[in-house]
């Protein structure tokens, strides 16, 4: 076995690292108020409603309407920016206490929910691109329709497939759902009435065909049984805004307005160096997420897959059992599903919120440190056999031996290894976006869902992670070229 106090030091740093990052991101301000402290989540991107405005802030009707019934109810709340679909999970699984993102109030939702007032009525209209020469439901027979997962516009437009015999697409966020039709990958979208003219108006190449249909209601949301206390401030705050013009004061504030009058963008300004100078704080913060995610994920995989690797090697059956077994599970799960189990499948479990960034990098810890567990283990092993017989013959004990003679032999075969999976991982970090951290390519998609700015936004992100892994891959051959001479 390997010495106890090696696995104790290794594992109490793991845990010391990742306890930390934890109670950092989950201590806040809030701490020393007597005021009532509430985590609500909301959309990233679902303008006018709620989308990122000028420095990074979220407004919208929606966050408008929640800071003035907290300031007139008295509590503080933490905003959590997540897709939709994942947010409303996140509140059923306990990550969060409420849930605010044109939140459309169904049977099915009010089984598991407890709805407040209803704050908006809305109709759901479909839209398509002009040069598609779609002009009623009747043309979409057999062709593929875009609908956001999880919202109210995508249950309506499966009510109706059947009816007018069109295929549906899903996407998690809204302006991805309007790219695909206006470049001709889908052939319409269904939408909300007034976030769907907010998206034309503000530059989305779209054009409705419909009349609002299917007039729902959007409502603030808690799990049902729970939160009784948020959910009666928000009623008697609605009310107390609704009675004094605040709430149609806010309305009248976002629909029908232009994107730049919350974001200061000049519309005249947006090409690339523009759109840069514009946002250069958001792509900043969202590159700092991307490269803290990368380092302390590398750091914490490589001191699992090392363990792990380790155990594949020595000459225990048991050990080499747990070291497959561990390595197959993680290296097997995909990524976003580990980040959702993670995420939003453990608290259902255990009743306890894990905070996205500790959710983040414990599933790039497992993930990434399986496939660092295997390659490790394939170094050891490619290390003559006669090295550890020569080792122990002088008298060196097993663990001495693999210390001393076997794994500075490996870490010379693993180098160019560890550095291709530094770039596998920031890559991978991407992918965390799905459960709300506002990464590089979060941060992309929340500037782009403010300023309708596809292609230039995404070139801007793909220039940024193109450098630093260009970057990254001069430092992975240099590596194997240094370590491969020797």
């Amino acid at each position: 076995m390997m010495k106890k106090h090696t696995w104790l030091k290794a594992s109490w740093l793991m845990v010391t690292m990742l306890l930390g990052l934890i109670v950092f991101n989950t201590t806040t301000a809030h701490a020393d108020t007597k005021e009532p402290h509430y985590v609500i989540t909301t959309d990233t991107t679902f303008a006018p409603f709620e989308f990122q405005g000028q420095n990074g802030k979220y407004v919208g009707i929606d966050m408008d309407m929640l800071s003035a019934i907290a300031k007139k109810e008295h509590f503080t709340y933490k905003l959590v920016p997540i897709a939709f679909n994942s947010g409303a999970q996140g509140v059923l699984s306990g990550q969060f206490d409420a849930i605010i993102a044109g939140m459309t109030i169904t049977p099915e939702r009010q089984q598991v929910y407890d709805f407040g007032t209803p704050y908006y009525k809305t109709g759901i209209i479909a839209a398509v691109s002009p040069k598609s020469g779609i002009t009623d439901l009747n043309q979409l027979r057999g062709k593929t329709v875009a609908l956001k997962t999880g919202t109210g516009s995508a249950q309506y437009a499966v009510s109706i497939q059947k009816k007018y015999g069109f295929k549906v697409t899903y996407f998690n966020d809204s302006n991805t759902m309007y790219n695909a039709v206006a470049l001709g990958n889908a052939a319409a979208a269904f939408e909300d009435d007034p976030v769907m003219k907010y998206a034309i108006k503000n530059g989305v190449k779209l054009k409705i065909i419909t009349q609002p249909a299917n007039g729902g209601e959007y409502g603030f949301a808690v799990k049902k049984g729970q939160n009784k206390e948020l959910l009666a401030k928000f009623n008697a705050g609605y009310a107390a805004i609704k009675k004094d013009g605040t709430y149609d004061k806010i309305v009248a504030k976002y629909l029908g307005s232009n994107e730049a009058k919350f974001s200061g963008d000049a519309k005249e300004n947006n090409s690339i160096i523009g759109l840069l100078k514009q946002n250069k704080n958001q792509f900043i913060s969202g590159m700092i997420k991307t490269l803290q995610l990368t380092i302390f994920g590398i750091v914490f995989a490589t001191i699992f897959g090392v363990l792990i690797g380790v155990l594949a090697v020595v000459p225990n059956k048991f050990a080499h059992g747990f070291s497959s077994t561990v390595i197959y599970i993680f290296r097997g799960l995909p990524l976003l599903v580990l980040a959702f189990f993670i995420y939003i499948g453990l608290p259902s479990l255990t009743g306890t919120k894990i905070p996205a960034i500790a959710a983040g990098l414990i599933t790039l810890t497992l993930n990434e440190g399986a496939y660092i567990a295997a390659f490790v283990a394939g170094g050891l092993k490619h290390v003559d056999a006669g090295q550890m017989e020569a080792a122990r013959s002088l008298g060196l004990p097993y663990w001495k031996a693999m210390r001393k003679v076997i794994m500075p032999q490996g870490i010379k075969l693993m180098i160019p290894s560890f550095v291709n999976q530094f770039i596998i991982t920031l890559k991978d970090t991407s992918i965390l976006s799905a459960i709300g951290i506002i990464e590089l390519t979060q941060t992309g998609t929340v500037i782009i869902s403010r300023n309708m700015q596809g292609f230039r936004v995404w070139f801007i992100v793909a220039m940024m992670y193109l450098i630093i892994i260009t970057l990254l891959t001069f430092l992975a051959k240099w590596a194997d070229k240094k370590f491969a001479s020797k």
